[in-house]
């Protein structure tokens, strides 16, 4: 199985590290990318076409939010899930209207992270190739 692959937002570049070693070594996730902010983000899940964006949602520079909502206006099938300290109902409805797809609090234990990232990825035949992969690894894909 193809891992899920995973862009880590957070402006504490302990916790980025702290997340990227943990979920990585769950065998189910390849981390692809970290960003510092909403606009690293936006730039990043653009060049690096990550299938979801596991975001905090109090960032500088652009928030986690606006970032949001503006990968999912570019990729809406893309899953964005916030990683927040910031555990109130109105944090999450403001989550929710800006496109993000699960939200979790910070101090979830990792093994409800992957859950949650795993849960949100829509299961993809690994026969068919997507339409923007390119010729070799599509072949890689069909002799696994």
């Amino acid at each position: 199985m193809t891992p899920t692959r995973v862009l880590i937002v957070d402006d504490v570049e302990q916790v980025r590290r702290d997340l990227s070693t943990a979920l990585s070594l769950s065998g189910e996730l390849e981390i692809v990318g970290e960003a510092a902010n909403g606009s690293e983000a936006i730039r990043l899940s653009e060049s690096l076409g990550p299938d979801v964006v596991l975001m905090d949602l109090e960032m500088p520079v652009m928030d986690g939010y606006e970032a949001a909502r503006q990968i999912k206006s570019h990729h809406p099938s893309r899953r964005v899930i916030a990683l927040t300290v910031h555990d109130y109902e109105s944090a999450r409805e403001q989550a929710h209207r800006s496109g993000v797809d699960a939200f979790l609090v910070k101090g979830a234990s990792v093994e409800s992270i992957v859950r949650a990232i795993t849960e949100n990825v829509p299961q993809v035949d690994q026969t068919q190739a997507l339409p923007s992969e390119k010729p070799a690894r599509r072949q890689q894909i069909q002799k696994e």
